[in-house]
């Protein structure tokens, strides 16, 4: 469409001869902006979110301590358990230990017998106190 049909005018020898149409309001004008902050008074108060954290907490708390009271009677029954076999073990280990000294001390007599004064099984400690041999000594399976 050319300038002419628009203006009803056959044509123009300036622009200044271009009448002025120019946008407005519409009728009864624009709708009103709202440009005033509205913060919502919905939801949960401050003292209803401190009390339901302050309740979770507590909860979760008694929980932990509930936790603790079973791992604690678990523990003590594990204990008492290993204080009840303790004597059957150790009797094992002295029965043990009393072979393998035996063994111990024909092999000391059968490799010392040609050693003038060599009394077997004597300490070669002038402590007087009876020293358990050092570990892994009769323990011919963990050397």
């Amino acid at each position: 469409m050319t300038e002419a049909m628009i203006r009803k005018k056959p044509g123009m020898a300036s622009v200044k001869d271009m009448p002025v149409l120019q946008d407005g309001p519409p009728p009864g004008g624009f709708a009103p902006v709202r440009f005033a902050r509205r913060i919502p008074n919905t939801g949960p108060s401050a003292i209803a979110i401190f009390l339901t954290t302050f309740g979770a907490f507590s909860w979760g708390m008694y929980q932990v301590g509930q936790g603790n009271k079973i791992r604690r009677a678990l523990k003590e029954e594990k204990y008492a358990a290993r204080r009840a076999i303790l004597p059957v073990l150790q009797a094992e280990e002295d029965e043990r230990f009393v072979k393998e000294w035996h063994k111990y001390l024909e092999y000391e007599a059968d490799v010392m017998k040609d050693v003038p004064g060599w009394k077997v099984g004597e300490s070669v400690y002038n402590s007087g106190r009876w020293v358990p041999p050092a570990s892994g000594e009769l323990r011919p399976d963990v050397w």
